[in-house]
């Protein structure tokens, strides 16, 4: 089974949608290539999704070690390079504002976020700079 499709509305403008929820989202050419800027554009998704993915390991991780993860917020800031034109960094900024965490669970978090699908599929080349920001 597929995982999502991608269609080309015009205006440098697409339509992805999840093939199993339906759920649709839409990218735009960023301002500074041609674009209208009023949806993430695909690298920002891509370097969203480096969070999303941290964040969603760490969860799986908590319970599988039988704590509450609690509420996290992440920041990210992607960076571009010309010629050719693509990601050169992203940063994550890792916040955790209403739990304490031990030594041993904060080690056990940055682990899994650290080693989570998405930062493991990202090009070497591409520099990940993660901050974690524990109570």
């Amino acid at each position: 089974m597929a995982t999502s499709t991608v269609a080309y509305i015009g205006n440098l403008r697409t339509s992805l949608q999840h093939v199993q929820s339906g759920s649709v989202v839409y990218t735009d050419a960023p301002v500074d290539n041609q674009g209208q800027g009023g949806n993430f554009s695909p690298t920002d998704l891509m370097s969203t999704s480096l969070a999303s993915c941290m964040i969603t390991i760490m969860g799986i991780a908590a319970n599988g070690h039988g704590f509450d993860l609690g509420p996290v917020h992440a920041t990210v800031t992607k960076h571009m390079a010309a010629n050719p034109r693509r990601v050169s960094k992203i940063q994550v900024e890792l916040d955790f504002p209403e739990r304490t965490f031990n030594e041993k669970e904060q080690e056990l978090l940055k682990t899994a976020a650290l080693n989570c699908p998405v930062a493991k599929s990202i090009h070497p080349e591409i520099e990940q700079i993660v901050t974690f920001r524990f109570g």
